[in-house]
């Protein structure tokens, strides 16, 4: 998309040279559009507006009402390959991503890609790998290199405050080209707000620069520990007394009166948990940990209010890309309490408390199963995009299938970058994904390559509306477009499918060097 000088020269003729440079960065400007990507951490299907839930996600809702909602969107079911595809374009067994979050071998960073048509870079929040982004193509780079941490404090005990609750006590943290292990930040951190205080500051920075910026803001929430502010749990209070039911079956509904799914292709699948059969005790605690999980989600939201309050006061708003998705599905995990035993309090610095996989089963509506799965629970992410210059139908839907391994390659169908097949001595892998500009222009596109996934026991393969699944050494078989919820197995009825489905993944399996399962 850039205008090439000549071009500009042979356009205007003789006109001063002082003017038709003032023109060529004017119209460079024009077409060089912005990119914020928002990432969010653990968060189920059904948890923001945009996609029926009860928490208030006001600014995600003003975007999704002027912008276009993917309904079938899909992560890896755990974050830190999910992570690796966002950021390369290729699939996490192909940059050595896919078994830990070592380093990512033989393929780009984004901010790589676009600082080579003139990008600014910038990453706020969590990497979860062993390389710090800022030796990867990022101007700047502020945030959590490692896994989950502290919400409130993820170093050491300061003074006047209770013991952090932690699960690994020295989380390694980037500051620029500084790594910290632990990380002890000031009082009043929280990770939210911190990682949007850097992403401002440096939009603010590079207020005057006459080159478009791509910015990645990367949060931890709603990921486990439960922690949120006091202000932003008490909205919710009460909230969650009707149960998991009564909180479903309204996601649910709203669901069907949007438009993102009908009740023939995508029932409710099974409830996990009855909330009569708990004690008035343990309701309460189930209670205080939605009610923080909300809290915690809210926050999320203002802060992308914060963000695009900024780009609005940059004169940027129009031409400015905006995409917000999740890394995983909402997550089953119980790490139990690594904090204050005695009187613990949920929400608390001293408290590591997680969602658990009942709540879970409702962040997830109304898909089955959860975070490390490879069922529509797992690995569908709500995904938002909105770009006024771009996006003319305001609050459509789409159904085009889209994973995270498309980002890079759309952001490089936008911006006009190439992908390099070498760099610093690697080969490196080829795009794996497919550009969705056409889908945010408002036209048609069928996907043209299958999809795959393999994260432990987790594994699948979707081809159109065709998708092999299986969590365990039977292999399912559903059809998509008739069954989202996947409760009618066809591998039976329909074995040539399944054996065909099952060819395209191994074949896959073999040339990624996917190892047994664990």
């Amino acid at each position: 998309m850039k205008i090439k000088t000549w071009k500009l020269v042979h356009a205007f003729g003789l006109i001063h040279v002082g003017c038709w440079l003032l023109l060529a960065a004017n119209i460079l400007a024009a077409e060089e559009p912005n990119i914020l990507l928002i990432l969010c951490d653990d968060m189920g299907y059904s948890d923001i507006g945009p996609f029926g839930s009860e928490i208030e996600t006001p600014n995600l809702d003003a975007i999704s009402a002027k912008g276009m909602r993917f309904t079938q969107c899909y992560n890896t079911s755990k974050c830190f390959p999910s992570r690796a595809c966002l950021i390369t374009g290729v699939y996490a067994q192909q940059c050595d991503m896919a078994n830990g979050f070592k380093a990512i071998k033989n393929a780009m960073y984004t901010g790589q890609v676009l600082k080579t048509v003139g990008y600014r870079t910038y990453w706020s929040g969590k990497h979860h790998c062993g390389q710090n982004p800022f030796e990867y193509g990022y101007d700047h780079y502020y945030g959590l290199q490692d896994g989950g941490c502290n919400m409130f404090n993820p170093g050491k005990q300061r003074d006047g405050e209770p013991k952090p609750a932690q699960k690994h006590p020295n989380r390694a943290w980037c500051i620029d080209d500084k790594t910290y292990a632990p990380y002890t930040p000031k009082k009043g951190f929280y990770t939210t707000d911190t990682f949007t205080d850097y992403a401002l500051k440096y939009l603010e920075e590079g207020k005057d620069s006459d080159k478009p910026f791509f910015l990645y803001v990367a949060y931890t929430a709603p990921h486990d520990p439960m922690m949120a502010h006091p202000k932003d749990i008490a909205k919710y209070k009460g909230r969650y007394s009707a149960g998991y039911k009564s909180i479903r079956d309204a996601r649910y509904k709203r669901q069907l009166e949007m438009g993102l799914i009908d009740e023939k292709t995508t029932p409710l699948t099974p409830l996990a948990g009855d909330w009569e059969k708990l004690s008035p005790e343990k309701r309460a605690i189930e209670e205080r940990t939605m009610e923080v999980y909300a809290g915690m989600i809210d926050c999320v939201d203002q802060n992308i209010g914060r963000l695009l309050n900024k780009i609005k006061e940059l004169g940027q708003e129009k031409n400015t890309l905006v995409i917000f998705v999740s890394d995983n599905g909402g997550s089953s995990e119980n790490v139990g309490n690594m904090g204050n035993k005695v009187n613990p309090i949920i929400g608390e610095m001293d408290n590591w408390k997680s969602v658990g996989g009942k709540w879970a089963n409702v962040s997830n509506t109304p898909f089955k199963k959860y975070k490390n799965y490879s069922m529509e629970g797992g690995i569908c992410t709500p995904m938002v995009a909105c770009w006024p210059d771009v996006i003319k139908d305001h609050g459509s839907i789409t159904k085009r299938p889209t994973h995270f391994i498309d980002f890079l390659a759309t952001f490089v169908d936008i911006t006009g970058a190439e992908y390099p097949t070498k760099h610093n001595g690697q080969k490196i892998v080829p795009l794996q994904g497919e550009s969705f500009l056409s889908t945010l222009k408002g036209k048609s596109q069928a996907r043209s390559k299958p999809l795959f996934w393999q994260w432990k026991k987790g594994r699948a393969v979707r081809q159109g509306d065709w998708k092999l699944v299986s969590h365990s050494n039977a292999w399912e078989l559903y059809n998509i477009a008739e069954d989202r919820s996947e409760m009618n197995n066809l591998a039976k009825s329909n074995p040539e499918k399944a054996q065909e489905l099952q060819k395209l993944y191994d074949d896959w399996a073999k040339a990624v060097g996917v190892t047994a399962r664990r």
